[in-house]
């Protein structure tokens, strides 16, 4: 059975011009899809024993306050968690913007602002409209003053970096660079979750749920702008 003549058309024109914002798109649609289904989950408790069993496996049977492995182990995490934080993501942040905005580089500036307060906000009414109550199953090792679901250093994690590593991405030429600037990006997200799971502060489902999140808003933000620059909406020039 034949494709209808258009259907092969637009096929080829998407295959040559526009594979890298369908894949974006289908990523964006299967990460929202995945938030949606864990949150259910959440939301109904059908997670709980699982949560629970994985937190307790990350400590020492005879004292639950002492994580498995040794202690560099433990500072290593801390370090760790601080690449999600609030301030940490903000130095970031700000130091890009400036460097973007120096180089004229407005659409891309403007792409790094939208979605990391974007993010941010997205995150903070989710925790409040969620409102689950931290991991009580084991001591914490580090502060937390916000509800648990999703993790806000698991989100604005994937949303920061994976943003900057897409946008450094398409400034090499060389595919195995524009493929390690993506490895870091979500070696650093991935990092970051991992050690929210290890300070007992987090859910594995809170994690989950924030990698979810930050990568499906973070490719939407991208797929946008990448619509809005074919469009002649954005300068090219603007490094979008």
């Amino acid at each position: 059975m034949r494709l209808p003549r258009w259907i092969a058309r637009a096929v080829v024109r998407i295959g040559s011009n526009e594979k890298s914002v369908l894949i974006a798109g289908l990523v964006a649609a299967v990460s929202l899809w995945g938030f949606a289904a864990i949150a259910g989950e959440v939301m109904e408790g059908e997670t709980q024993a699982f949560d629970a069993w994985v937190l307790e496996r990350l400590r020492e049977p005879s004292d639950p306050s002492d994580p498995i492995g040794p202690s560099v182990v433990e500072e290593a995490a801390r370090d760790i968690t601080a690449l999600g934080s609030v301030s940490v993501l903000f130095l970031v942040t700000v130091a890009v913007v400036v460097g973007l905005w120096l180089q004229r580089r407005r659409a891309a500036m403007w792409l790094v602002l939208v979605s990391t307060v974007g993010g941010a906000l997205l995150s903070t009414l989710l925790k409040v409209a969620f409102g689950r109550e931290r991991p009580g199953v084991v001591p914490h090792l580090t502060e937390v003053l916000t509800a648990s679901f999703p993790s806000g250093h698991a989100m604005l994690s994937a949303v920061v970096y994976l943003t900057l590593g897409v946008l450094l991405a398409r400034l090499v030429e060389r595919p195995w660079a524009r493929a390690w600037c993506l490895v870091v990006a979500l070696g650093l997200t991935l990092l970051v979750g991992l050690s929210r799971l290890y300070l007992g502060v987090h859910y594995p489902t809170d994690v989950l749920g924030g990698w979810a999140a930050g990568m499906a808003w973070a490719l939407l933000c991208w797929t946008v702008a990448r619509a809005l620059q074919r469009r002649g909406r954005i300068d090219r020039r603007g490094g979008a």
